[in-house]
């Protein structure tokens, strides 16, 4: 899982930036408004939005901000009518990427996820082309400095987790997306604090590149990643422990 783990890292170092900006906010909000347009604002009834509010809290957003998305979903108070979308592109060496995004206007948005990949060395694929070599999981990431991974092993297992690895400076708890809720809320309930947790896609198998291919890879990555209409990226590269984020 060492690819997962260190785009996991990546991912919650880059989402305090963008906690700043508000933009991690806005994500989480397009993402708790469709859940709650799909399957209602009960978050006991709907698991969607239950997933959706707890990656919320953990973002430290004001309850006020999700009620208020969940309104807009509900429609009691007026809101944007966002459509899911879901592109498969291959990256510089051939890796493969998984792009969910949410958006009010899905021909911008192709535009630009387009762009940015014929940009970055990359191109759309398919339906179909690459999404075989993913499942989507829960990942509840931890850090290493503060933890054992002994202890978050025998919580983790006994709350009913899949597997837990530690990688470099991140231990990860892997669970099946239904049982995501409750193994976050039993290791919460044991004392850990997460530093991440979602459920995403993860690839079955990882490719490695050279340093200079990783770089060109991972330089895409971050630039889809922080396209306003995309929710998530996953790509099967491996990274790297001492791999650092290039900078433009």
């Amino acid at each position: 899982m060492s690819g997962h783990s260190k785009w996991a890292s990546i991912k919650h170092k880059k989402g305090a930036a963008d906690a700043k900006r508000g933009k991690i906010f806005s994500k989480i909000i397009k993402e708790i408004t469709v859940a709650a347009r799909m399957g209602g604002g009960d978050e006991e009834a709907n698991p969607r939005l239950r997933t959706a509010v707890l990656k919320a809290k953990a973002a430290n957003m004001p309850k006020d901000n999700i009620a208020r998305a969940v309104k807009k979903g509900t429609g009691e108070i007026e809101g944007v009518d966002y459509i899911e979308l879901t592109y498969e592109a291959y990256g510089p060496g051939g890796v493969a990427i998984m792009i969910e995004a949410l958006t009010d206007n899905k021909n911008r948005t192709a535009a630009d996820i387009r762009s940015i990949l014929t940009k970055g060395g990359g191109s759309l694929g398919e339906t179909g082309c690459v999404s075989y070599l993913f499942k989507r999981k829960g990942i509840i990431a931890y850090n290493a400095a503060e933890y054992s991974e002994e202890a978050i092993f025998e919580a983790a297992l006994e709350a009913g987790a899949e597997d837990v690895s530690h990688e470099g400076d991140s231990i990860e708890v892997t669970t099946e997306p239904e049982s995501f809720e409750e193994v976050l809320t039993a290791l919460q309930g044991a004392g850990f604090t997460e530093e991440m947790a979602e459920v995403s896609l993860v690839p079955e198998a990882y490719v490695s590149l050279d340093t200079e291919s990783t770089a060109k890879v991972m330089r895409l990555i971050e630039r889809i990643d922080d396209h306003d209409d995309v929710q998530s990226v996953s790509t099967n590269i491996d990274i790297p422990d001492d791999f650092e984020m290039p900078e433009d």
